[in-house]
């Protein structure tokens, strides 16, 4: 499921190191930057902890992670909820750009040049309803059946950066390969008739604009 329309004026790009001198509404961070609280009440934090470019790691509480597992509609219910009623935040990497590297299949390996700290407002009316159109979509596709679908920020990363993107403390115009800009949301059914997931070769995935 991909996001796609969101504007500069919805969506929040912060350079880590500047994210974490000065937090945004909802998190403090412990001296020595090892540790970041969130409000759990109005942030949605799906952050792997992650080691700074300058060494020391950093660990955000209440994240979820970048991989949210539900077994049940009440789960489901509740981590859809959160998604349209609290801010997203994720981590994503501005990796540099070949001319071989195209859209966001780069290498695992590709240089990183900077980390940010994405936020978009899951509240946002047009937000929301791409969200829930998304989810609406993938769960009336499959019945009792395990599945996954990973949220995508790549697309509305790129519509936000435009032509003038520069990285911080350099002033010439990158088109930077987008990495790490998703999260995934994976449903293990309860039913007893999943026998592609209890067998191993479940195919579940979804992933893109057309779910």
């Amino acid at each position: 499921m991909t996001i796609t329309d969101v504007s500069r004026c919805t969506m929040e790009v912060i350079e880590v190191e500047e994210f974490l001198r000065n937090p945004p509404p909802g998190f403090t961070v412990e001296a020595g930057y090892g540790f970041v609280k969130s409000d759990p009440e109005n942030c949605c934090v799906f952050i792997d902890d992650f080691e700074l470019s300058r060494g020391g790691k950093v660990v955000f509480q209440h994240s979820q992670g970048k991989k949210i597992t539900v077994r049940n509609l009440g789960d489901y219910t509740r981590f859809r909820k959160n998604l349209t009623s609290k801010k997203i935040y994720i981590l994503v990497s501005a990796c540099e750009s070949t001319p071989s590297s195209t859209d966001n299949k780069a290498p695992k390996n590709k240089r990183v040049l900077q980390q940010y700290v994405v936020s978009i407002d899951g509240r946002n009316p047009l937000i929301k309803w791409e969200i829930e159109r998304g989810l609406d979509r993938t769960i009336s596709s499959v019945a009792g059946e395990s599945y996954r679908v990973d949220i995508d920020l790549c697309d509305a990363l790129r519509g936000w950066e435009g032509e003038s993107f520069c990285l911080l403390g350099n002033r010439e115009k990158v088109t930077p390969v987008w990495k790490d800009t998703c999260f995934t949301l994976k449903y293990y059914s309860d039913a007893l008739f999943d026998f592609p997931h209890w067998l191993g070769f479940s195919k579940r995935h979804f992933k893109g604009a057309s779910q």
